[in-house]
């Protein structure tokens, strides 16, 4: 237990970051697993704003710092993939 009054403050900052932090991630990986089952699905109208919410959520976490935007990056790139193979097929 912290004795600190700046380290009691601190340790209720951080349990308010992670609380906001983990709902980023679940939104995200919400917006992600909708992409990949519109995919799976062969829905070609509705997979393009399924795509840009994914990607605006995974933007949005790299800007915040809750995930390397190398991670974002290499995420956005494997449904881009998979996006563009839905829509040539």
């Amino acid at each position: 237990m912290a004795n600190h009054k700046s380290a009691k403050k601190m340790m209720k900052v951080i349990a308010k970051r992670t609380l906001v932090n983990k709902m980023r991630k679940s939104k995200t990986r919400t917006a992600i697993r909708r992409l990949v089952d519109i995919i799976k699905s062969g829905d070609k109208e509705n997979v393009v704003l399924a795509f840009r919410n994914a990607e605006s959520n995974l933007h949005k976490c790299v800007n915040k710092g809750v995930i390397h935007r190398n991670t974002a990056a290499r995420k956005i790139s494997r449904l881009n993939a998979k996006v563009k193979a839905l829509m040539t097929a």
